[in-house]
């Protein structure tokens, strides 16, 4: 049988599936950003929410047009710090953002002037306006943005702007992707309450200034939750660690029933003073009913510790992240 010629289209499909992702993904974020942050002065951090910022101070240049500008240099650092194929993503990803974005935004609002006032209630005819429920807006758009974003760094791109600053962080500094995104964001949330908040550069201050800023704080924090999310999962491993006199027949299920490996610890009671054999194991979540119900059936006086194993590596698990690979936590 020809192995190769069956790994070929294996590896084609995959390369398109990726490509895919990663369009999708950028417009589903600009999709987020035109709809849900950018018409209530959201500054939820990033390239595009400085876009937000510098709109108010120029409102006849479109908030993805300030994308290109931040982006250019940030893209060019990726290339070099992250690799050739690494920079190509990176750099269709973020030219594609914000021209999505601009197309789009000229799509949902009628005029030219409509799209420099960024008006809600001008936007798709004023049916999807929820200027009195902000709160709901900045939660739907930090969770649009947030699986946009996610899918794109599952594909090991980014979307430009403070993704790059995250993951130089990450790289240089040790500090968590997500974390290092969170702190890029709060310079451009301080200079969102300074010029929205404060009128700085606008000469009017906005009514609710302080409010959006909480809420830029709130979606910024739910978007780098569902990017977090994504990238790691929500369901952790369980690690059991159980003491029991039964071992022949919990080692039995262990191998036989459940076809897995585990783990003899050397343990002493305290009180006791005996040495104790622990068994070490790690299950997916849906498993822990299962061993803890055959466990109880085998010795009901049997010790047993539940908790959670946040990342496994192994066979059987996850394969070891490369060197550079991107991780939420």
């Amino acid at each position: 049988m020809n192995t190769r010629a069956l790994l070929e289209p294996m590896g084609s499909w995959a390369w398109w599936r990726s490509w895919f992702l990663i369009f999708f993904g950028c417009s589903v974020m600009g999709a987020g950003f035109v709809l849900f942050i950018n018409p209530y002065n959201f500054v939820p951090g990033g390239v595009y929410g400085m876009g937000i910022v510098l709109h108010n101070i120029f409102p006849s240049i479109q908030v993805g047009t300030f994308g290109y500008m931040f982006d250019i240099p940030l893209m060019l650092i990726a290339m070099l710090v992250f690799g050739g194929g690494f920079g190509t993503r990176t750099v269709l990803a973020a030219l594609y953002t914000p021209g999505f974005m601009n197309i789009l935004t000229r799509l949902v609002y009628p005029t030219p002037e409509a799209v420099e006032s960024l008006d809600p209630s001008l936007m798709l005819g004023g049916r999807l306006d929820l200027s009195n429920d902000l709160l709901l807006t900045c939660i739907i758009g930090a969770v649009v943005v947030g699986v946009g974003q996610g899918i794109v760094v599952r594909q090991q791109a980014t979307t430009g702007g403070t993704d790059i600053v995250g993951m130089l962080l990450q790289k240089f500094a040790g500090i968590k992707f997500s974390t290092g995104i969170l702190l890029a964001d709060g310079f451009v949330v301080l200079s969102g309450l300074v010029v929205i908040g404060f009128g700085l550069g606008t000469g009017e201050a906005a009514a609710n200034g302080w409010m959006l800023t909480l809420y830029s704080l709130i979606t910024i924090y739910v978007t780098s939750r569902v990017i977090a999310y994504l990238l790691d999962g929500a369901s952790y491993d369980k690690l059991l660690f159980i003491i029991s006199d039964h071992h022949a027949e919990i080692k039995r299920f262990i191998i036989e029933d459940m076809e897995r490996g585990a783990t003899y610890l050397k343990g002493k009671g305290m009180f006791t003073d005996r040495d104790r054999e622990v068994i070490f194991l790690v299950i997916s979540r849906k498993e822990v009913h299962l061993v803890q119900n055959r466990i109880r059936e085998i010795d009901p006086q049997a010790f047993v510790v539940v908790t959670d194993a946040y990342e496994t590596f192994g066979e059987g698990f996850k394969q070891f992240p490369d060197k550079n690979q991107i991780q939420a936590e």
